[in-house]
């Protein structure tokens, strides 16, 4: 079964000088490619003097991580896509475990490793832990990672499981369904197009696994910075149209319309602070979506399973009743 892991590069030079030395060393059974999304730097030029085994694509444009991997995958010939962000340092015999399951499970669609946190690697990083899943207002979480409080990894998750949705930061997927989903959303460009993706396979019958025994240490806040307004606005605007896509039609309107509250709270949380940008981020959030909504129902595949997440609101269970990590819910 071939592997190729693919990275997506915009003007990441000093991180692929970082990187990519272990991903090529430790990915000898597979082909490494970087995708690039046309950068300015010179970072092109750096990997092909520096690592001729690893292959180039040259996207025309920005497009972000979703239009980005659209381009390039179509340019890539294997049986399994892996979809590495450039800030992250794999380990010794990473794919190994990965290639068992696929090989082992047919209906295993997509894998996430574990991922810890590269700044401080006894703890789960924020995108992804030990892998995802939504609540029943369609707030993701992880297990190791609830909101902002991140989990020392003391072997709670060293399992094999069933998880939701898989991070975007390293996404195992197969070819075939990745064509039969049409790819990413390129409209999300990015934050929560891979949740979108993971429920688009779900409702088709895949499963998304969490498989421990693949380690992985994320940097995180590479491209944008979690204080970074645009990143609030990106990922309230996805989540809801999100939302629209994949919700059993019976539950659009109430859900949508108990975000509209939340997000409501969410957002005078941040008029309080003092963050006036973020608050901001939230209303135009909102009112982009409404203006998309059409769209995103036209969207709608023909399958929606009615058991797609938790019963439990996540916002409920962390700021209420004080349930900060995933073995408390």
């Amino acid at each position: 079964m071939n592997i190729a892991v693919v990275i997506l590069n915009w003007n990441g030079k000093e991180l692929l000088a970082q990187f990519l030395p272990k991903v090529v060393a430790f990915s000898k059974d597979a082909t490494v490619y970087v995708a690039d999304n046309a950068s300015a730097d010179d970072s092109i030029g750096y990997v092909e003097a520096n690592f001729p085994t690893v292959n180039i694509i040259r996207n025309a444009e920005n497009g972000g991580y979703a239009k980005g991997y659209n381009d390039a995958l179509p340019q890539v010939s294997a049986d399994i896509f892996c979809l590495l962000n450039s800030d992250i340092e794999v380990t010794e015999n990473w794919l190994a475990p990965i290639r068992s399951e696929f090989e082992s499970n047919p209906e295993t669609a997509i894998i996430q490793p574990k991922i810890l946190d590269f700044k401080q690697k006894t703890h789960f990083e924020y995108a992804g832990a030990a892998g995802g899943f939504i609540d029943k207002y369609g707030y993701p979480y992880c297990r190791g990672r609830m909101f902002h409080t991140l989990e020392e990894d003391t072997g709670q998750y060293n399992d094999n499981k069933e998880i939701f949705w898989a991070s975007g930061a390293c996404l195992f997927i197969r070819k075939n369904v990745f064509e039969e989903l049409k790819g990413f959303d390129s409209a999300f460009f990015a934050h929560q197009e891979e949740i979108d993706l993971c429920w688009r396979a779900f409702n088709l019958g895949y499963k998304t696994k969490y498989i421990s025994e693949s380690v992985v240490y994320h940097v995180g806040g590479a491209t944008l910075e979690s204080t970074n307004p645009q990143k609030t606005y990106l990922n309230f605007r996805n989540s809801l149209c999100m939302l629209a896509k994949n919700l059993p039609k019976g539950k659009i309107v109430s859900i949508i319309f108990s975000r509209l509250v939340l997000d409501g709270i969410a957002a005078i949380q941040f008029l309080f602070q003092l963050k006036f940008k973020h608050f901001a981020s939230i209303i135009k959030a909102h009112f982009h979506f409404y203006a998309r909504f059409p769209k995103m129902v036209k969207k709608r595949g023909t399958q929606q399973q009615n058991q797609y997440f938790g019963q439990k609101s996540i916002v409920y269970s962390y700021f209420m009743k004080g349930k900060k990590h995933y073995s408390d819910l």
